[in-house]
């Protein structure tokens, strides 16, 4: 029942929406930080509605570690396709996603990932990862967040995979803030029991964010393996709100 209320909220959504989208794009062209933040109110409502209609009860924590008076680099794992839901859903800054390339060929679905400044990458492609890190790196320095999943790969187990280096020379090269984001039991929504949409609880946790500006540059190569351990850290701490 859950499946078939989300594959028609969403039609129906792409389809009556294309005249609000049609004027966000257009304020975009005259002035692009409006048009963003505008485009990113109505996906924030839209995804809550989706979430709900999924059954999530969620659970977001640490909203106050989030800086809001600069743009950061959110850094999660991935565990599911309901982690794009769950970051538009609760971040409080104008942002884009790093989404992986197949997303795109969705009809709809892309157009307002491109209305809120979400980036296609193909990990496979080395070379049109690196131009995608570049388009993210110069979106910070126009004054847009960036939330991207190191692990390349939705991953179900209880560890994390191995975090790709790539992703954190958009913290190096603008020295934007690195929020870590623990993201819990998502995959119970969904993909640990597909085709079916399932209620389940669900955690967001935000940590304390990293300021590379008080770090050596030594420090800064370890950056990754120290953002993985704060996440292992915050979903150990999450377990009990995902066992209640």
């Amino acid at each position: 029942m859950r499946l078939v209320l989300v594959i028609l909220f969403l039609i129906i959504y792409f389809i009556i929406t294309i005249p609000l989208f049609l004027v966000l794009k257009l304020i975009e062209v005259f002035a692009p930080m409006k048009g963003s933040k505008a485009a990113q109110a109505v996906i924030r409502h839209s995804f809550r509605f989706l979430l709900f209609l999924s059954g999530a009860k969620t659970t977001v924590l640490g909203i106050e570690n989030i800086p809001t008076d600069r743009p950061v680099l959110f850094t999660a794992n991935h565990r599911s396709l309901m982690d794009i839901a769950l970051g538009y859903s609760t971040v409080p800054v104008v942002m884009g996603f790093v989404a992986k390339k197949e997303v795109s060929k969705v009809p709809g679905l892309n157009w307002w990932m491109t209305a809120v400044n979400c980036l296609f990458i193909d990990r496979k492609d080395m070379k049109q990862s690196l131009k995608v890190i570049l388009a993210a790196i110069e979106k910070v320095k126009k004054g847009y967040s960036i939330f991207i999943m190191p692990e390349g790969t939705r991953n179900h187990s209880d560890g994390l995979l191995p975090f790709k280096e790539g992703s954190f020379k958009i913290a190096d090269k603008t020295g934007c803030p690195v929020v870590p984001v623990a993201i819990s039991n998502s995959d119970g929504l969904y993909e640990l029991h597909k085709p079916w949409i399932k209620s389940a609880p669900v955690v967001i946790h935000y940590g304390e964010p990293i300021y590379l500006d008080d770090m050596e540059r030594d420090e800064r190569k370890n950056l990754a393996p120290r953002v993985m351990a704060q996440i292992e850290a915050m979903l150990d701490e999450d377990k009990e709100y995902i066992s209640k």
